[in-house]
């Protein structure tokens, strides 16, 4: 069996925002699909948000671009 390198979430609003946060977080690349541009910029900023409040709240030396570059 293969290992699964990337997963691919369709739906850019908070269910699938939230999915493609922890999955990026957790090393996976992430193929993020909306019908709306917006909703996709929006959920990349609310991401990117969330990920430096946790990196701060956990004060890890995590490697910030690293896992958000993994969403496309």
């Amino acid at each position: 069996m293969s290992e699964i390198k990337t997963i691919g979430v369709v739906g850019a609003g908070q269910m699938g925002s939230g999915i493609a946060h922890v999955a990026a977080w957790s090393g996976y690349n992430v193929i993020l699909t909306d019908i709306s541009e917006e909703a996709l910029k929006k959920a990349v900023q609310g991401i990117e948000a969330n990920m430096k409040r946790s990196i701060k709240r956990l004060g890890k030396k995590t490697r910030f671009r690293t896992i958000i570059s993994r969403i496309t």
